[in-house]
């Protein structure tokens, strides 16, 4: 197999980074099955599961994190994608990274602190 340029491996997170934060779950998923990492980063340090957690893509998250992308890995604003999701009243999505094991406490703000900031604790309640 012929090895990828670093400029590849970039337009191609660039790519994936479109299609996540656009919702075209189907063609995401082709880039990670056909062997881009899961959790590469673009130039902000955003991921995919970033980019669709934010923007509300629940089969892209769901797929993502079947596929194990890591559901606590921060972007370059120390911003988790379960923050993203309680920022964005993404509920569905909220609890489905907490059922993949979201830390709460991590990132700026903490998912504990941005649930209470927008309203959203009863959604970390349902887990304990």
């Amino acid at each position: 197999m012929p090895e990828i340029s670093r400029d590849d491996v970039e337009k191609l997170t660039t790519m994936a980074i479109d299609l996540a934060r656009n919702g075209e779950t189907t063609e995401l998923l082709e880039f990670f099955d056909h062997g881009l990492p899961l959790n590469v980063q673009d130039a902000s340090g955003n991921t995919a599961l970033m980019m669709a957690a934010y923007h509300g893509y629940a089969d892209a998250v769901r797929g993502l994190i079947d596929r194990g992308a890591d559901v606590d890995l921060r972007n370059g604003r120390d911003q988790s994608p379960i923050a993203g999701a309680i920022f964005k009243g993404e509920d569905e999505i909220v609890r489905m990274l907490l059922g993949a094991g979201a830390d709460l406490d991590a990132g700026t703000p903490p998912a504990r602190l941005a649930a209470e900031m927008f309203g959203k604790k009863h959604l970390l309640e349902q887990q304990n």
